[in-house]
Formats: C-alpha cells, structure tokens, sequence
C-alpha cells in the first residue's frame, strides 16, 4: 500500500466515523465556522481547565476534508495547552501550504499533506483550526473568505 493510499484510508475513515461529534455539555466556549466556496459549516464547543484544553466537540456538515479534518483536530488537541495548540496549527498550515513542510511526529494529521495538491480545499482543511481559534479566544463565527 503507498503513503498515499493510507492517507486517503485516513481521511475516509474520519469522515464516515467522526471522532468527537456532537455538542458538549457543559461548555465554556463555543464557534461557528463556515466555508462558503464549499458550503462546509461548524460548530465547536469546548471546555478549559486552566491553560489545557480538557475537551472539544464539534457538529456541522462539509465536504470529507472538513469534516476529516476536525475529526482528527480534535484527537489531536485534547488535552493540550494553547501554546502546544498555536504551534500544532502552524505545523498543519505549513503542511496545508508548503512543499517542504515536514509531516513527522505528526500522527494522523499527516494524512492532510495530500490537500495541499488541491488549493481550494486548504480553506476546507483549516476551517475547523480557525474555529478553534476563535472558539478559545472569543468565541464568534468566522469564515474562510
């Protein structure tokens, strides 16, 4: 089996079985998200103990990249703090972004370094990471365009 093929496997998994799906009950903050290109729209809640983020959830509809996408963001922030989150989104951008963009030690985010061949859909990638932003600091709807 190729990188490739394995990667795509990943995706297609976190898309018909999403990790973290649904509202989250009691939360402390809550986004919504929205890609209008693609009509991929999101809602996360999530709840701080401190400077960790000790859950996360998301709802909503999109294409299988988004929804893939915030399956694994999800797996992949639970538990962190917002300084290890703000440097794990840099790591995904670059690797949405840059051809050089190193995918180790990046677990099954590394499956999104194939979107990166396909430009319009970095925006159906990095939707949920921008809620989550948001979702942390203040707290509003935010859109790729």
């Amino acid at each position: 089996m190729q990188l490739t093929d394995l990667y795509r496997e990943v995706i297609l998994d976190h898309n018909k079985h999403p990790r973290n799906f649904g509202r989250l009950d009691p939360h402390d903050g809550e986004a919504k998200g929205h890609n209008p290109l693609c009509g991929d729209r999101l809602t996360l809640t999530v709840r701080r103990d401190g400077d960790q983020l000790a859950d996360i959830r998301f709802e909503g509809n999109g294409c299988a990249i988004s929804m893939a996408s915030a399956s694994m963001m999800t797996e992949a922030v639970k538990g962190r703090s917002r300084a290890e989150i703000e440097t794990l989104f840099q790591r995904v951008h670059a690797l949405l972004t840059d051809q050089h963009a190193s995918a180790d030690n990046l677990g099954k985010l590394a499956a999104l370094s194939g979107v990166r061949e396909f430009p319009a859909r970095v925006k159906c990638a990095s939707l949920c990471w921008h809620t989550l932003n948001a979702a942390l600091e203040r707290g509003e709807t935010v859109s790729t365009e």
